[in-house]
């Protein structure tokens, strides 16, 4: 048995989350976790939403309310979003607990304390009309490497470079159009160039990553420069130095505290467990393996941020240094990111409309239609794009008609028939039964090893190919036409059995119609088990209460492990009810409507809010 680590990109709690979201981060994860579990490691799965950063206070301005509402807010929808779609968290938490807080200074203190962060100066932009620090997100401009004319003051989307706002040609504030104005502040950075060749050693250590990831995370390296890790901001985790801890105005910035909450949540996880040490089974002495799962712009933070803070606080970069009172943290194992997913041809933007929240397709569709297609059209290596006709074509198609019809005429000429799974001598089987029962049990290492290898459309795939060919069977068998009782008995025992093996299959990528299946099929138990989101009070303040995504997967595992069962002679099959919904084809027109009015009604709100921000901006300069 392995321990596997299954680290999660944290969802920024500034507003609900989209389907290019979970598509990078969320049904990947969930898919490797669950069939690692089922294989018979031992799992934790870990996230939570990233509420700290400048776009925060800018999201609760707009909203009128304080950034910890606005937190609170999203916090919860995003959680309920995310356990509706049924993301087996071990444990889902958020960045402002007592608990994050008193790790990340941990780190901080024991990095600076090793020479890897210092103080410094950097240039930071001002709202020339509120005096406000500007985050770096609110910045736009032209790229000074690619000459993208979108980039943002944090980085280009075009090229994945890391900038700094005053790097930016023609840079402009996106809230109010103003060319901001950059004054010098004392911030502390984090020393990447002196950690930049322990980086590269683990880089060049890792196996396994997709092409495109490791070159990108190498390239990084080119010409690495220190990142400050502070901003002139009022909300954040307070900087544990003397002369800032109680500086209202100094705190850590979001893309350092962060990517940390992997740590965070798994020593949250321990103590809610009442097993406060359990973490370090996931995190020191490679015990573990640790998988990063997240969005291709991401890939900075995972492949060179927060190695090097690890390295930092281990103390293996050029300068020494020993590990912190947490004891020597391990690196990532790998960094699977994928690629952006688009919508109908565009590019994912919650702020002009062009959006598919999860939770609005959650209302309308069931978790196992977006899964699947996720699954199957996601991604995964390269940019791929959400249409509402290839959405609603693969689940007609294929997961109703091609699955739920085969599960549903086998389940019906079982309960006509013998009402059970019949006992069948091995004698009675033919040379195709046996064929077919032997090309399906195969499928557990087929699928298996392209699940294990982030290959999931390679993995979904197969198990549609063999959905074909017990489809093929039954038609070749035509068991409606035998009046041989043997052999019409040993035709469904085969059948039964083919689709309980593609069923457990199935179960990583479709819980919860894979739960219908397994009952359909006189199954008792859970095999896909669910989770579950509950309130809890913060370890560490008994003032704040906040939902955790949690639940009980080992369930799973014992129930159906993966690998072949034989299915157990006499189990009662009932007579079978739809198991799939079909989408009307008249959703496809309904959806795109739907599209059209919200981008409508987002470009006559940011026209509106322009209007009104230059109508502020022009009565503050004639009063000066």
């Amino acid at each position: 048995m392995t321990n596997i680590l299954v680290s999660v990109a944290w969802p920024y709690a500034n507003g609900p989350r989209h389907v290019g979201h979970i598509a990078g981060f969320g049904v990947p994860s969930d898919v490797f976790a669950r069939y690692e579990r089922m294989a018979g490691n031992r799992v934790l799965m870990v996230s939570g939403t990233d509420e700290h950063g400048t776009p925060i206070l800018v999201q609760a301005d707009k909203e009128g309310m304080s950034a910890q509402e606005l937190a609170n807010k999203y916090n919860r929808i995003i959680a309920t979003d995310l356990t509706n779609l049924g993301l087996s968290y071990d444990i889902f938490t958020r960045t402002t607990t007592k608990n994050h807080e008193k790790v990340v200074q941990e780190l901080f203190t024991q990095c600076l304390k090793n020479g890897y962060i210092y103080k410094g100066t950097q240039q930071v932009a001002i709202s020339p009309s509120t005096g406000r620090t500007l985050p770096d997100r609110y910045i736009e401009g032209t790229c000074p490497i690619c000459g993208y004319e979108g980039a943002r003051g944090d980085q280009c989307d075009n090229c994945g470079n890391e900038l700094d706002p005053d790097e930016l040609k023609n840079p402009r504030s996106k809230i109010s159009g103003e060319t901001p104005i950059f004054t010098t502040s004392e911030h502390y950075f984090l020393d990447l160039p002196a950690l930049a060749e322990a980086n590269l050693k683990w880089l060049d250590s890792r196996e396994g990553w997709r092409t495109g990831v490791m070159n990108f995370s190498k390239g990084l390296f080119a010409e690495v420069r220190p990142r400050a890790i502070t901003r002139d901001i009022d909300w954040g985790i307070p900087v544990p130095v003397d002369g800032w801890i109680d500086n209202p105005n100094k705190h850590l910035y979001v893309w350092f505290d962060a990517v940390i909450g992997y740590l965070s949540a798994s020593i949250e996880w321990a103590r809610r467990a009442g097993k406060p040490e359990a973490w370090k089974e996931f995190w020191t002495g490679s015990q573990a393996q640790d998988y990063c799962f997240l969005g291709k712009d991401n890939i900075t933070f995972h492949s060179q941020i927060w190695p090097s803070e690890i390295l930092a606080y281990d103390g293996e970069g050029n300068k020494g240094g020993e590990p912190g009172k947490l004891g020597r943290l391990d690196l990532p194992t790998m960094v699977v990111a994928s690629a952006y997913m688009t919508m109908e041809g565009r590019k994912f933007s919650s702020s002009r409309g062009i959006v598919i929240y999860v939770r609005d397709i959650l209302e309308r569709y069931s978790a196992d239609a977006l899964r699947y297609y996720i699954a199957l059209a996601g991604p995964e290596n390269q940019d791929a794009d959400f249409t509402w006709s290839e959405f609603v074509r693969h689940n007609n198609e294929e997961l109703v008609a091609g699955w739920g019809n085969l599960v549903n005429r086998v389940a019906t000429l079982l309960h006509k028939n013998f009402g059970e799974i019949p006992a069948v001598a091995d004698a009675d089987l033919t040379e195709r039964d046996r064929e077919l029962l032997a090309e399906v049990k195969k499928g557990f290492d087929t699928v298996g090893a392209d699940i294990s290898e982030q290959r999931q459309h390679a993995a979904v795939t197969e198990i549609m190919r063999l959905v074909g060919e017990t489809n093929k069977y039954i038609s070749e068998m035509e068991p409606w036409k035998l009046e041989d009782r043997t052999r019409l008995a040993a035709v469904l025992h085969t059948a039964a059995q083919a689709v309980v093996d593609i069923d457990v299959m199935f179960a990583p990528f479709i819980p919860a119609g894979s739960q219908r299946v397994w009952e359909a099929m006189g199954g008792t138990g859970t095999i896909a088990p669910l989770p579950q989101m509950k309130d809890v009070t913060d370890l560490d303040d008994p003032n704040f209460t906040y939902p955790i995504i949690t639940g009980d997967y080992e369930l799973g595992r014992t129930v159906a492990p993966w690998k072949h069962t034989p299915v157990v002679d006499g189990t009662p099959i009932a007579k079978p009810h739809p198991l799939f919904a079909k989408i009307p084809r008249e959703a496809v027109q309904e959806e795109l409507d739907r599209f059209k009015q919200a981008m409508k009604a987002r470009k006559e709100a940011d026209k509106k809010q322009l209007a009104e921000a230059k109508k502020e901006l022009a009565a503050k300069k004639a009063q000066q």
